[in-house]
């Protein structure tokens, strides 16, 4: 997780530094002392999540926050008085200076998955207990919604995932997956034949049949060259 450290004091943005690299997994990207700079780095350094001061010259951080594509942002500042605007600009969390280790950890924990995962959108993370696995979803034949979760394989494994398959589909559009009905997400490279037959259907490579909703059926035969 790479972070972005927004904070016009000097001695705030070092304490900040030095708790982030006591945090496994987390590491600075950069820093800023002020909302205007800070959205130059964002552009520039593209990180996955912003520490950002509220109190700030030229630019404050709610304006910074409500920017359009703005990663996810925790707010720091030493005023209790912003938090209602925080959270109306989205903020994933707000935190009271000083900052404590433990409080940081559970602010970035809150920060979800696939938001981390944007510049690798194929990049999944799978919780086992305390244990973090990452899939390559570019090894996954299909994603199918079962109740609160979403079921998968990869090989022989059988895996689940808490993201919805909407999000998935947000994800992994780009990725070169395509929705084939309401409760099923196919990788179109691994899509070895198409059968029009009973309303349609795709056969995988590992054998297994999804059928096609009528709904999905004509982006599904755009997306095959059909």
């Amino acid at each position: 997780m790479r972070v972005l450290i927004v904070d016009d004091e000097p001695i705030a943005r070092a304490r900040l530094v030095r708790l982030i690299q006591k945090i496994d997994g987390a590491l600075v990207a950069g820093e800023a002392g002020d909302g205007v700079e800070a959205k130059e780095q964002i552009r520039a350094l593209r990180p996955d999540v912003v520490l950002l001061d509220i109190d700030m010259p030229r630019l404050d951080g709610l304006a910074v926050a409500e920017e359009q594509g703005a990663p996810p942002i925790i707010f720091t500042t030493a005023h209790a008085r912003y938090a209602l605007d925080a959270f109306e600009a989205q903020a994933y969390d707000y935190l009271l200076k000083p900052v404590s280790l433990e409080r940081l950890q559970k602010a970035l924990a809150r920060v979800p998955s696939h938001a981390v995962g944007e510049k690798e959108p194929w990049r999944l993370v799978i919780s086992e207990g305390t244990v973090k696995r990452f899939i390559d979803a570019r090894q996954v034949e299909c994603f199918v919604a079962d109740r609160k979760y979403v079921a998968f394989r990869v090989g022989r494994e059988e895996l689940l995932s808490r993201e919805s398959l909407d999000a998935l589909e947000t994800r992994l559009g780009p990725c070169g997956f395509m929705r084939v009905n309401r409760g099923a997400l196919v990788r179109r490279g691994a899509v070895d034949a198409y059968d029009p037959s009973d309303g349609g259907s795709v056969v995988l490579r590992s054998g297994e049949r999804v059928s096609i909703s009528r709904r999905a059926a004509p982006a599904v035969r755009r997306a095959l060259g059909l």
